[in-house]
């Protein structure tokens, strides 16, 4: 349901916001790089991974956190947490 979506779209994005910000990372990197990472559109804002930045300059495990949203964005989240639900799995 849309619902749904919403709601574990918008959990995921605050999930990965804070991972990327307990990264020391500014709000407005952490925020753009997650919906960036999600939506799968666009540059982020700010100087780091905004249009004239690139993720380079971020650390190890923010380039981890944003390729797992990444994919969570590709494959389309729900269909990602059906597949690690372990009900799924059951039968």
């Amino acid at each position: 349901s849309m619902i749904a979506y919403t709601f574990i779209f918008l959990l995921c994005l605050l999930i990965i916001t804070l991972l990327l910000a307990s990264l020391q990372l500014d709000f407005v990197t952490s925020l753009s790089g997650a919906l960036t990472a999600l939506t799968n559109v666009g540059p982020g804002l700010g100087e780091i991974i905004g249009p004239a930045g690139t993720f380079a300059p971020l650390p190890e495990a923010a380039k981890w956190i944003l390729s797992v949203g990444m994919l969570m964005g590709r494959l389309e989240i729900l269909s990602v947490v059906i597949l690690l639900s372990p009900a799924f799995w059951r039968g």
